[in-house]
This record gives C-alpha cells, structure tokens and sequence, in this order.
C-alpha cells in the first residue's frame, strides 16, 4: 500500500548567529552600530545572539521592518528592559496593547492627533518660540536643548490643558521630562534618574486627572479631558493610574521633539545653503529638510517585539514569544531604501522617498492599526515651524564647540547641546 502523501513542511533554514555568548555589554559599548556591524560582518539584515542572557533575534531593512509591522504579528510586552519600558511606555499604556484594546485607546490617541490638535499645539509651540527669542535677546550664550526643552515643555502642558503655574513648576516639569527622555537608553545613574523623577511626574499628573474628575473647570476638547473621561474597550473610564500614565505619553514625545529641533539646527549649521530655503517659509523645503533630519540623525536605535504567534518569513522560523529587535538606525540608512544613506541629502524627499516601512524614526506600518506613533506628523510640524523660526526670525552665531555626536550614547545628541551666541534679531 502505498503511504499517504503530507505536505510539505517549510524549509527553515538556520539564522546567522553573532559571536559571543552575551553581547550586552557590546550593546552598550557601541550603541547605535550594535546591529550594523554585525550585519555587516555576516553579510546579512538578521542575526541572532543574546542580550542580558536572553536570545534575540536582530533585524534591519525595509523587508524586516515590513514583518516586523505587520498587523497582530509582534506585541511590544516584555519586548524592552522594563528600567526602559518604564520610561518610554509603561506597562499599561496604549503601546503596551494588543487587538481591541490597543484599537480603542489607539483611537483615542489618534484623536488627540488629529490635524485640528496638531495645529494649536504647533501654534502653542511658535508662541512659546516667540517669547523665548525676546529672552535670547539679553542673553549671552544659550545652549538649544535646553532652551528647546523648556520651550516645548510648556507648549505641551497649555495645549494638554495642564498650563504650568509659575517658573519654579516649569523648570521641574521640563527636568522631569528631559529625565525620562535621556535615561531610556541608559543603564545606571541616568536611569536612576529618570526612574525617580518619572514617579513624581505620575503624581502630578494623577493628581490632575482626580481634579478634572471631581468637576475642576476644564475645556472638554482638551487632551487632559478626553483622557480623563475616555471609555476603554472594557467599557470603562481607564483608572486614575493609566489615565495620568497616558497624560504623560502625550507630554513626554513633545518635549523629546527638542532632539530633533537640535539635530535640525546642526543640520543648518554644517549646510548653511538651506537656512535661507528655510527661512522663506517654503512647505516643501522644510518637509524635505525635516525628514532628512529624521532620518540621517539618530534618536532612538532599535524597537523590540516578541511574535505573538509562530509564523515563516524568508525561509525562517519565528516562534511564539521569540524576541526580536529591529535596527531603526540601520534601517533609516540602509543601502536598497537610501542611495548614499550616510549623506545628508535632502532633496532625496523630493521625490516622496518614504513609504511607511523605510523611514521608521518613530515606527513603521499603519498609524491605526499598528504601534506606529500617532504623535509623528506632530513632530514633523512641530520641527518645521521651529527651524522656520530659527531661520527667519533670529540671528545668532555658532562658537567653537564640541559638535560630535556620540553614537555609543543612547539617546544621543551633539555633545555641547548646541551653543549659540551673539543672539539678535534677524533684519
């Protein structure tokens, strides 16, 4: 008798594999190129190896980073370090969902997002720009991140519907924040840091969230309110905790806008020809200006998922739970999406280079469906305005200065935080 026939089962061939048993500490020793190098070394876009003993699988490219986003097939639970997650996310926020939970408080988040939102934020922003400037003016020397986070910090609260009450709350608050921001990606002091001025941060923001609710006045359209009295999939207001946690994840991404505003005035500062195109106010050039600043300078360098449920790509297995990594700088570079990718090349967004997938400096894929961040054309508007500003409507000089940007330091920044002087105002 002749047996019968079964399908055939996939050919799953092997993952390439890293040197070394941990390369934790190569991680934190080499930051934003972890993942490169190694690609580089193997010849591949994926690697395996462990981190903090755990086995993960590494990626980069418009083809992961297509798997990657794709819908239902990664949660982000218990896919960072939790001292990060805390820091960035948290265990209950809306990045920490998955299905119909993650749609509903998704929608939430996206309607705080919506173009009507996006424009009186960025309108609070250039305000807060324009007050600033009269400052600058008796001043001698300003460093720009702290002077962007300040300005940034207060923006977010008055559109949130949180306005800061005097300078003492404003410098807590823009210290608090600028903390959470700096200390994800550290391990140690800086973590420590942000761990403990993250708890006092949740406070204020519980205690803000209890006072909406007990009938404080407060504007109904306002981010604080809908959050406050928003209906979650189970059919309940979400708890005071979560509510204020979410208040924060709102707040948080507008102040860490300031990285690239800085990164954006370095840019200004090493291809000065485009200060001018900027400062005419041309949509265009400063779309194309601000994405190449997203893409070209780094911000945060990876995203981890674990695979919700097993599932082949390219001849390779993932199994459920299986933590992956996705190399978000390396992507945003890489060679089969970005001709030239370690030039800054603006005009390359002439032609609409990014397709959801290649360009993935705040996420990838759907903004609806997936954990592609809601709040990224409010950092792209959020930038423009403010390059426009720093171009048209103050003059300043760039002193001699420490302007490496350390890719071993993450999150990094040019390390003098941008220095300028001989502030004025533009003729």
């Amino acid at each position: 008798m002749h047996e019968l026939s079964q399908p055939a089962l996939p050919v799953h061939r092997a993952i390439p594999q890293a040197a070394g048993f941990d390369n934790t500490y190569a991680l934190l020793s080499e930051g934003y190129r972890f993942i490169g190098k190694r690609c580089d070394e193997l010849g591949t876009d994926i690697f395996g190896t462990r981190l903090m003993l755990r086995k993960v699988v590494c990626v980069r490219g418009e083809a992961a980073s297509r798997m990657f986003y794709a819908p239902g097939r990664f949660t982000r639970k218990g896919a960072l370090p939790p001292s990060a997650l805390s820091l960035l996310q948290t265990s209950n926020g809306t990045q920490s969902l998955d299905g119909e939970a993650h749609r509903v408080r998704k929608a939430l988040m996206l309607k705080l997002q919506s173009p009507e939102q996006r424009a009186r934020l960025v309108a609070f922003v250039e305000a807060e720009w324009l007050t600033q400037f009269k400052g600058w003016l008796r001043s001698r020397q300003v460093v720009l991140i702290q002077e962007a986070q300040a300005v940034l910090c207060r923006a977010a609260c008055s559109w949130a519907g949180v306005p800061l009450k005097n300078a003492d709350e404003i410098v807590l608050r823009t210290a608090e924040f600028s903390a959470m921001i700096d200390g994800a990606g550290a391990v140690g002091p800086r973590n420590w840091m942000g761990q403990a001025l993250r708890r006092h941060t949740k406070q204020w923001a519980c205690e803000h969230i209890k006072a909406i609710r007990m009938g404080a006045p407060v504007d109904p359209d306002s981010p604080v309110a809908m959050i406050a009295f928003h209906t979650d999939a189970d059919g309940e207001v979400l708890s005071t905790e979560t509510a204020a946690i979410e208040l924060l994840n709102i707040l948080r991404p507008v102040v860490a806008v300031a990285r690239f505003i800085v990164f954006g005035a370095l840019a200004m500062h090493r291809f000065p020809e485009w200060r001018a195109r900027l400062a005419s106010g041309d949509d265009a050039s400063l779309h194309m200006f601000v994405q190449e600043v997203r893409r070209f300078y780094p911000f945060f360098p990876a995203i981890g998922g674990r695979v919700l449920e097993a599932f082949d790509w390219q001849g390779l297995h993932f199994a459920k739970n299986d933590w992956v990594l996705l190399d978000i700088y390396g992507t945003n570079r890489h060679p089969s999406s970005w001709s030239d990718g370690d030039s800054f090349r603006p005009e390359r967004f002439d032609s609409r280079a990014e397709n959801g997938y290649n360009l993935v400096a705040q996420g990838g894929g759907d903004f609806a469906s997936g954990h592609r961040c809601p709040g990224e054309m409010v950092t792209v508007e959020i930038t423009k305005a403010t390059l426009r500003l720093l171009a048209a409507d103050i003059a300043y000089e760039v002193p001699p200065q420490d302007l490496s940007v350390d890719l071993e330091r993450m999150p990094t920044l040019p390390a003098s935080g941008f220095v300028m002087e001989a502030l004025r105002k533009a003729r």
